[in-house]
Protein backbone atom coordinates (compact mmCIF):
# COMPACT_ATOMS: atom_id res chain seq x y z
CA UNK A 1 0.00 0.00 0.00
CA UNK A 2 2.54 2.23 0.86
CA UNK A 3 4.43 1.42 -2.02
CA UNK A 4 1.42 2.50 -4.80
CA UNK A 5 1.04 5.76 -3.03
CA UNK A 6 4.81 6.73 -3.49
CA UNK A 7 4.54 5.41 -6.77
CA UNK A 8 1.67 7.64 -7.89
CA UNK A 9 3.11 10.76 -6.01
CA UNK A 10 6.27 10.76 -8.12
CA UNK A 11 4.10 10.22 -11.16
CA UNK A 12 2.35 13.26 -10.56
CA UNK A 13 5.33 15.43 -10.12
CA UNK A 14 6.75 14.11 -13.37
CA UNK A 15 3.71 14.80 -15.24
CA UNK A 16 3.35 18.49 -13.61
CA UNK A 17 7.10 19.29 -14.75
CA UNK A 18 6.10 17.89 -18.01
CA UNK A 19 3.52 20.51 -18.15
CA UNK A 20 5.12 22.83 -16.72
CA UNK A 21 7.27 22.84 -19.69
CA UNK A 22 5.05 23.07 -22.45
CA UNK A 23 3.24 25.55 -20.12
CA UNK A 24 2.05 28.58 -22.95
CA UNK A 25 2.23 31.25 -19.40
CA UNK A 26 6.23 31.08 -19.18
CA UNK A 27 7.71 34.58 -19.37
CA UNK A 28 8.99 35.17 -22.34
CA UNK A 29 12.95 35.67 -23.20
CA UNK A 30 13.86 39.40 -23.54
CA UNK A 31 14.27 40.97 -26.94
CA UNK A 32 17.00 42.60 -28.06
CA UNK A 33 17.24 45.85 -28.19
CA UNK A 34 16.37 46.95 -32.03
CA UNK A 35 19.92 47.25 -33.99
CA UNK A 36 20.85 50.64 -35.86
CA UNK A 37 20.13 49.11 -39.32
CA UNK A 38 16.31 48.59 -38.65
CA UNK A 39 15.48 52.06 -37.00
CA UNK A 40 16.66 53.52 -40.45
CA UNK A 41 14.51 51.01 -42.42
CA UNK A 42 11.56 52.02 -39.82
CA UNK A 43 12.27 56.02 -40.68
CA UNK A 44 12.15 55.56 -44.14
CA UNK A 45 9.03 52.77 -44.53
CA UNK A 46 5.99 54.55 -45.52
CA UNK A 47 7.93 57.89 -46.89
CA UNK A 48 7.79 59.10 -43.46
CA UNK A 49 11.60 61.10 -43.83
CA UNK A 50 9.40 62.89 -46.41
CA UNK A 51 6.97 64.05 -44.10
CA UNK A 52 9.24 65.45 -41.30
CA UNK A 53 11.39 67.55 -44.27
CA UNK A 54 8.13 68.85 -45.41
CA UNK A 55 7.33 69.93 -41.64
CA UNK A 56 10.56 71.37 -41.01
CA UNK A 57 10.04 73.41 -44.40
CA UNK A 58 6.75 75.04 -43.68
CA UNK A 59 8.27 76.03 -40.15
CA UNK A 60 11.29 77.77 -41.46
CA UNK A 61 9.16 79.15 -43.89
CA UNK A 62 6.47 80.37 -41.07
CA UNK A 63 9.55 82.13 -38.97
CA UNK A 64 11.23 83.74 -42.16
CA UNK A 65 8.30 85.62 -43.60
CA UNK A 66 5.97 86.51 -40.48
CA UNK A 67 8.41 89.53 -39.45
CA UNK A 68 7.74 90.65 -43.34
CA UNK A 69 4.35 90.41 -42.77
CA UNK A 70 3.88 92.22 -39.79
CA UNK A 71 5.76 95.36 -41.05
CA UNK A 72 3.38 95.23 -43.87
CA UNK A 73 -0.10 95.30 -41.39
CA UNK A 74 -1.57 97.99 -39.44
CA UNK A 75 0.71 99.81 -37.15
CA UNK A 76 0.70 98.61 -33.70
CA UNK A 77 -0.30 101.19 -31.03
CA UNK A 78 2.94 102.63 -28.30
CA UNK A 79 3.07 101.56 -25.09
CA UNK A 80 2.09 104.35 -22.91
CA UNK A 81 5.89 104.50 -21.60
CA UNK A 82 7.30 104.74 -25.50
CA UNK A 83 4.40 107.41 -26.66
CA UNK A 84 6.30 109.63 -24.37
CA UNK A 85 8.58 112.25 -25.14
CA UNK A 86 12.47 112.00 -24.33
CA UNK A 87 12.23 113.97 -21.44
CA UNK A 88 9.08 112.50 -20.28
CA UNK A 89 11.20 109.26 -20.65
CA UNK A 90 13.79 110.77 -18.52
CA UNK A 91 11.46 111.81 -15.75
CA UNK A 92 9.45 108.95 -15.55
CA UNK A 93 12.93 107.01 -15.34
CA UNK A 94 14.14 109.44 -12.41
CA UNK A 95 10.90 108.63 -10.78
CA UNK A 96 11.08 104.93 -10.77
CA UNK A 97 14.83 104.72 -9.57
CA UNK A 98 14.16 106.77 -6.66
CA UNK A 99 10.93 105.42 -5.43
CA UNK A 100 12.44 101.80 -5.98
CA UNK A 101 15.37 102.78 -3.48
CA UNK A 102 13.16 104.57 -1.06
CA UNK A 103 13.91 108.05 -1.62
CA UNK A 104 12.08 111.17 -2.53
CA UNK A 105 9.16 110.29 -4.96
CA UNK A 106 8.18 113.17 -6.96
CA UNK A 107 4.71 113.26 -8.76
CA UNK A 108 3.95 110.72 -11.28
CA UNK A 109 4.54 111.76 -14.86
CA UNK A 110 2.39 112.22 -17.25
CA UNK A 111 1.21 108.89 -19.00
CA UNK A 112 1.73 106.98 -16.15
CA UNK A 113 -1.09 106.39 -13.96
CA UNK A 114 -1.17 105.86 -10.32
CA UNK A 115 -3.34 102.89 -8.91
CA UNK A 116 -6.94 103.35 -8.10
CA UNK A 117 -7.02 102.98 -3.85
CA UNK A 118 -10.40 101.68 -2.01
CA UNK A 119 -10.79 104.08 0.54
CA UNK A 120 -13.25 104.37 3.59
CA UNK A 121 -14.41 107.51 5.03
CA UNK A 122 -16.22 107.28 8.77
CA UNK A 123 -18.80 110.27 8.95
CA UNK A 124 -18.38 110.90 5.03
CA UNK A 125 -22.08 112.35 4.81
CA UNK A 126 -20.90 115.18 7.23
CA UNK A 127 -19.13 118.53 6.78
CA UNK A 128 -15.59 117.77 6.05
CA UNK A 129 -16.00 113.98 5.38
CA UNK A 130 -18.13 115.15 2.33
CA UNK A 131 -15.37 117.48 1.04
CA UNK A 132 -13.11 114.85 1.73
CA UNK A 133 -15.01 112.39 -0.26
CA UNK A 134 -15.49 114.98 -3.74
CA UNK A 135 -11.78 114.70 -3.13
CA UNK A 136 -11.20 111.04 -3.58
CA UNK A 137 -13.10 110.91 -5.65
CA UNK A 138 -12.16 113.47 -8.15
CA UNK A 139 -8.73 112.17 -8.29
CA UNK A 140 -10.10 108.30 -9.09
CA UNK A 141 -10.33 106.87 -6.10
CA UNK A 142 -13.05 104.05 -5.06
CA UNK A 143 -14.56 105.52 -1.91
CA UNK A 144 -17.24 103.90 0.56
CA UNK A 145 -19.04 106.51 3.20
CA UNK A 146 -19.66 105.16 6.72
CA UNK A 147 -22.18 106.92 8.29
CA UNK A 148 -25.06 106.78 10.92
CA UNK A 149 -26.44 109.75 9.65
CA UNK A 150 -26.88 111.34 13.29
CA UNK A 151 -25.15 114.89 12.21
CA UNK A 152 -24.45 114.25 8.42
CA UNK A 153 -27.03 114.76 5.73
CA UNK A 154 -27.27 112.65 2.31
CA UNK A 155 -27.72 115.76 0.52
CA UNK A 156 -23.99 116.47 1.03
CA UNK A 157 -23.03 113.20 -1.13
CA UNK A 158 -26.27 112.96 -3.48
CA UNK A 159 -24.01 114.35 -6.49
CA UNK A 160 -22.29 110.81 -5.95
CA UNK A 161 -24.94 108.39 -6.25
CA UNK A 162 -24.73 107.95 -9.67
CA UNK A 163 -20.94 107.13 -9.62
CA UNK A 164 -20.02 103.50 -9.82
CA UNK A 165 -17.14 104.60 -8.19
CA UNK A 166 -19.28 105.33 -5.10
CA UNK A 167 -21.08 103.23 -2.30
CA UNK A 168 -22.80 104.43 0.99
CA UNK A 169 -23.51 102.23 3.83
CA UNK A 170 -25.67 103.52 6.52
CA UNK A 171 -24.19 102.15 10.11
CA UNK A 172 -22.68 102.92 13.24
CA UNK A 173 -19.31 102.68 13.74
CA UNK A 174 -19.66 101.60 17.49
CA UNK A 175 -20.73 98.09 15.48
CA UNK A 176 -17.97 96.30 13.21
CA UNK A 177 -18.13 95.67 10.02
CA UNK A 178 -15.93 94.09 7.27
CA UNK A 179 -14.75 95.27 4.18
CA UNK A 180 -11.80 94.95 2.12
CA UNK A 181 -10.03 99.10 2.08
CA UNK A 182 -6.80 100.09 1.42
CA UNK A 183 -6.88 103.42 3.24
CA UNK A 184 -9.39 104.32 6.30
CA UNK A 185 -10.24 107.87 7.26
CA UNK A 186 -12.05 107.71 10.38
CA UNK A 187 -14.31 110.96 10.84
CA UNK A 188 -17.05 109.59 12.73
CA UNK A 189 -17.69 111.64 15.74
CA UNK A 190 -20.15 114.73 16.34
CA UNK A 191 -17.77 117.55 16.39
CA UNK A 192 -20.27 120.48 17.57
CA UNK A 193 -20.95 120.94 21.93
CA UNK A 194 -24.73 120.95 20.58
CA UNK A 195 -24.09 117.66 18.86
CA UNK A 196 -21.82 116.12 21.06
CA UNK A 197 -23.38 117.12 24.55
CA UNK A 198 -26.95 115.89 23.51
CA UNK A 199 -25.68 111.95 24.40
CA UNK A 200 -22.22 112.09 26.10
CA UNK A 201 -22.47 108.78 26.93
CA UNK A 202 -22.68 108.38 22.56
CA UNK A 203 -20.31 110.34 22.37
CA UNK A 204 -17.30 108.39 24.04
CA UNK A 205 -18.75 105.32 23.02
CA UNK A 206 -18.11 106.77 19.29
CA UNK A 207 -14.82 107.71 20.05
CA UNK A 208 -13.63 104.58 21.69
CA UNK A 209 -15.45 101.88 20.35
CA UNK A 210 -15.73 103.32 16.85
CA UNK A 211 -11.97 104.15 17.01
CA UNK A 212 -11.18 100.55 17.99
CA UNK A 213 -13.65 98.77 15.35
CA UNK A 214 -11.76 100.79 12.57
CA UNK A 215 -8.40 100.22 14.21
CA UNK A 216 -9.17 96.25 14.28
CA UNK A 217 -10.28 96.68 10.56
CA UNK A 218 -7.14 98.59 9.03
CA UNK A 219 -5.19 95.39 11.22
CA UNK A 220 -7.27 92.80 9.73
CA UNK A 221 -6.54 93.75 5.80
CA UNK A 222 -3.46 95.78 6.32
CA UNK A 223 -4.74 98.87 5.51
CA UNK A 224 -3.45 102.76 6.14
CA UNK A 225 -5.42 104.45 8.82
CA UNK A 226 -6.18 108.20 9.68
CA UNK A 227 -7.39 109.25 12.80
CA UNK A 228 -9.09 113.00 12.81
CA UNK A 229 -8.21 113.96 16.40
CA UNK A 230 -9.09 117.55 17.56
CA UNK A 231 -7.75 121.09 18.78
CA UNK A 232 -9.86 120.19 22.03
CA UNK A 233 -7.01 117.54 23.51
CA UNK A 234 -5.30 120.70 24.57
CA UNK A 235 -8.46 122.14 26.70
CA UNK A 236 -8.08 125.26 27.93
CA UNK A 237 -3.79 125.46 27.38
CA UNK A 238 -1.18 127.43 29.19
CA UNK A 239 0.90 127.28 25.71
CA UNK A 240 -0.23 129.51 23.01
CA UNK A 241 0.51 128.81 20.28
CA UNK A 242 -0.38 125.17 20.73
CA UNK A 243 2.26 123.00 19.61
CA UNK A 244 2.05 119.12 19.49
CA UNK A 245 4.53 118.69 22.00
CA UNK A 246 2.17 120.38 24.17
CA UNK A 247 0.28 117.72 26.74
CA UNK A 248 -2.48 119.87 27.62
CA UNK A 249 -5.04 120.96 30.30
CA UNK A 250 -8.20 119.47 30.06
CA UNK A 251 -10.85 118.97 32.60
CA UNK A 252 -11.55 115.16 32.89
CA UNK A 253 -15.57 115.23 34.49
CA UNK A 254 -16.36 118.53 32.69
CA UNK A 255 -19.78 119.10 30.21
CA UNK A 256 -17.26 118.86 27.11
CA UNK A 257 -14.75 116.00 28.37
CA UNK A 258 -17.23 113.38 26.61
CA UNK A 259 -15.74 115.04 23.46
CA UNK A 260 -12.12 116.28 24.86
CA UNK A 261 -11.11 112.70 26.53
CA UNK A 262 -12.65 110.27 23.80
CA UNK A 263 -10.58 112.06 21.27
CA UNK A 264 -7.68 111.81 23.74
CA UNK A 265 -8.40 108.03 24.28
CA UNK A 266 -8.72 107.90 20.43
CA UNK A 267 -5.48 108.81 20.23
CA UNK A 268 -3.93 106.45 22.73
CA UNK A 269 -5.58 103.50 21.48
CA UNK A 270 -4.08 104.88 17.65
CA UNK A 271 -0.29 104.90 18.74
CA UNK A 272 -1.46 101.75 20.92
CA UNK A 273 -2.13 99.64 17.87
CA UNK A 274 0.69 101.37 15.86
CA UNK A 275 3.03 99.92 18.11
CA UNK A 276 1.80 96.88 19.20
CA UNK A 277 0.11 95.72 16.25
CA UNK A 278 2.17 97.32 13.50
CA UNK A 279 -0.94 99.50 12.03
CA UNK A 280 0.42 102.14 9.62
CA UNK A 281 -1.59 105.33 11.30
CA UNK A 282 -1.35 109.05 11.04
CA UNK A 283 -2.90 111.52 13.61
CA UNK A 284 -4.46 114.98 12.85
CA UNK A 285 -5.66 117.47 15.34
CA UNK A 286 -7.97 119.91 13.39
CA UNK A 287 -8.59 123.31 14.68
CA UNK A 288 -12.23 125.25 13.66
CA UNK A 289 -13.10 124.87 10.27
CA UNK A 290 -15.22 126.59 8.27
CA UNK A 291 -17.30 126.29 4.66
CA UNK A 292 -20.18 125.14 2.64
CA UNK A 293 -22.50 122.32 4.40
CA UNK A 294 -21.81 122.84 7.98
CA UNK A 295 -24.93 122.21 9.92
CA UNK A 296 -26.70 125.60 10.37
CA UNK A 297 -27.29 125.03 13.76
CA UNK A 298 -25.16 123.25 15.46
CA UNK A 299 -24.01 125.89 18.20
CA UNK A 300 -20.20 126.73 16.19
CA UNK A 301 -19.39 130.24 16.08
CA UNK A 302 -19.18 130.95 12.63
CA UNK A 303 -21.70 128.86 11.40
CA UNK A 304 -23.93 130.25 14.81
CA UNK A 305 -22.74 134.40 13.48
CA UNK A 306 -23.58 133.57 9.50
CA UNK A 307 -27.30 131.69 9.96
CA UNK A 308 -28.32 134.83 12.36
CA UNK A 309 -26.94 137.56 10.37
CA UNK A 310 -28.66 136.07 7.19
CA UNK A 311 -32.34 135.57 9.23
CA UNK A 312 -31.87 139.04 10.73
CA UNK A 313 -31.20 137.95 14.11
CA UNK A 314 -28.81 139.18 16.96
CA UNK A 315 -25.36 137.46 16.55
CA UNK A 316 -24.94 135.84 20.10
CA UNK A 317 -21.40 136.09 21.86
CA UNK A 318 -20.55 134.41 25.04
CA UNK A 319 -18.66 135.97 27.62
CA UNK A 320 -17.23 139.12 26.87
CA UNK A 321 -15.97 138.27 23.29
CA UNK A 322 -12.52 138.67 23.81
CA UNK A 323 -11.65 134.56 23.34
CA UNK A 324 -9.51 134.09 20.45
CA UNK A 325 -10.07 131.30 17.53
CA UNK A 326 -8.15 130.17 14.26
CA UNK A 327 -10.38 129.55 11.29
CA UNK A 328 -9.50 127.29 8.62
CA UNK A 329 -11.74 126.98 5.22
CA UNK A 330 -12.93 123.09 4.34
CA UNK A 331 -10.63 123.11 1.01
CA UNK A 332 -7.56 123.54 3.25
CA UNK A 333 -8.10 120.87 5.72
CA UNK A 334 -9.35 118.44 2.85
CA UNK A 335 -5.70 119.40 1.43
CA UNK A 336 -3.98 118.71 4.56
CA UNK A 337 -6.04 115.44 5.16
CA UNK A 338 -4.61 114.23 1.86
CA UNK A 339 -1.23 115.36 2.13
CA UNK A 340 -0.88 113.30 5.80
CA UNK A 341 -2.71 110.09 4.62
CA UNK A 342 0.36 109.92 1.73
CA UNK A 343 3.12 111.15 3.50
CA UNK A 344 5.65 108.97 5.77
CA UNK A 345 4.66 110.43 8.77
CA UNK A 346 2.60 109.31 12.09
CA UNK A 347 1.65 112.81 13.97
CA UNK A 348 0.03 114.03 15.39
CA UNK A 349 0.03 116.99 13.39
CA UNK A 350 -1.78 120.40 14.01
CA UNK A 351 -4.19 121.54 10.58
CA UNK A 352 -5.50 124.90 11.27
CA UNK A 353 -4.90 128.38 9.82
CA UNK A 354 -2.98 130.20 12.48
CA UNK A 355 -4.94 133.38 11.38
CA UNK A 356 -5.90 134.65 14.85
CA UNK A 357 -9.34 136.40 15.32
CA UNK A 358 -11.10 137.58 18.92
CA UNK A 359 -15.29 136.81 18.35
CA UNK A 360 -15.91 140.23 18.35
CA UNK A 361 -13.73 140.98 15.58
CA UNK A 362 -14.83 137.50 14.29
CA UNK A 363 -18.55 139.23 14.48
CA UNK A 364 -17.69 142.46 12.21
CA UNK A 365 -16.23 140.24 9.53
CA UNK A 366 -19.97 138.57 9.55
CA UNK A 367 -21.43 141.79 9.50
CA UNK A 368 -19.14 143.68 6.45
CA UNK A 369 -19.82 140.30 4.57
CA UNK A 370 -23.89 139.75 5.15
CA UNK A 371 -25.75 142.73 6.75
CA UNK A 372 -23.96 145.70 8.22
CA UNK A 373 -26.76 146.42 10.30
CA UNK A 374 -26.30 142.78 12.18
CA UNK A 375 -26.57 143.59 16.07
CA UNK A 376 -24.47 141.68 19.01
CA UNK A 377 -26.43 140.11 22.07
CA UNK A 378 -24.19 138.91 24.90
CA UNK A 379 -24.74 135.98 27.13
CA UNK A 380 -22.91 134.56 30.03
CA UNK A 381 -20.18 132.12 29.03
CA UNK A 382 -20.28 128.43 28.32
CA UNK A 383 -18.19 125.95 31.15
CA UNK A 384 -15.07 125.22 30.31
CA UNK A 385 -15.07 127.14 27.19
CA UNK A 386 -10.75 127.81 25.94
CA UNK A 387 -9.69 131.38 26.16
CA UNK A 388 -7.61 131.28 23.45
CA UNK A 389 -6.76 128.92 20.63
CA UNK A 390 -4.33 129.26 17.74
CA UNK A 391 -2.28 126.09 16.02
CA UNK A 392 1.59 126.16 15.68
CA UNK A 393 1.66 124.63 12.18
CA UNK A 394 5.60 124.63 11.70
CA UNK A 395 5.49 120.48 11.78
CA UNK A 396 3.04 120.32 9.08
CA UNK A 397 5.07 123.04 7.56
CA UNK A 398 8.30 121.39 7.06
CA UNK A 399 7.45 118.02 7.04
CA UNK A 400 3.45 117.72 5.21
CA UNK A 401 4.75 120.65 2.69
CA UNK A 402 1.25 121.94 3.52
CA UNK A 403 0.02 125.07 5.09
CA UNK A 404 -3.27 126.90 4.56
CA UNK A 405 -4.57 129.14 1.52
CA UNK A 406 -7.40 130.28 1.96
CA UNK A 407 -7.77 133.44 4.30
CA UNK A 408 -11.18 134.49 5.86
CA UNK A 409 -12.44 137.46 4.55
CA UNK A 410 -12.08 135.36 1.10
CA UNK A 411 -13.57 131.83 2.38
CA UNK A 412 -16.55 133.41 4.37
CA UNK A 413 -18.75 135.06 1.07
CA UNK A 414 -18.73 131.06 0.01
CA UNK A 415 -20.13 129.76 2.91
CA UNK A 416 -22.86 132.61 3.11
CA UNK A 417 -23.97 131.76 -0.24
CA UNK A 418 -24.73 128.57 0.39
CA UNK A 419 -26.34 129.14 3.96
CA UNK A 420 -28.36 131.75 2.44
CA UNK A 421 -29.61 128.87 -0.55
CA UNK A 422 -30.61 126.23 2.56
CA UNK A 423 -32.13 128.83 4.55
CA UNK A 424 -34.24 130.25 1.84
CA UNK A 425 -34.95 126.94 1.47
CA UNK A 426 -35.65 125.97 4.69
CA UNK A 427 -38.30 129.05 5.16
CA UNK A 428 -40.19 128.46 1.82
CA UNK A 429 -40.75 125.16 3.05
CA UNK A 430 -42.21 126.22 6.23
CA UNK A 431 -44.28 128.79 4.19
CA UNK A 432 -42.50 131.91 5.19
Amino acid sequence: MKLHKQSSMTQRRDEETLSGQNSPYLSKTPKHPRSLPRSINYLFKEQRLLFILVGILIGSTFFILQPILSRLGPPQELHPFHALTANQQRQSFQFHRTSSFGAKTGRVPVGIGRRRLRIVVTGGAGFVGSHLVDKLIDRGDEVIVIDNFFTGRKDNLVHHFRNPRFELIRHDVVEPILLEVDQIYHLACPASPVHYKYNPVKTIKTNVMGTLNMLGLAKRVGAKFLLTSTSEVYGDPLEHPQKETYWGNVNPIGERSCYDEGKRTAETLTMDYHRGAGVEVRIARIFNTYGPRMCLDDGRVVSNFVAQAIRRQPMTVYGDGKQTRSFQYVSDLVDGLVALMEGEHVGPFNLGNPGEFTMLELAEIVKETIDSSATIEFRPNTADDPHMRKPDITKAKELLNWEPKVPLREGLPRMVSDFRNRILNEDEGKGN
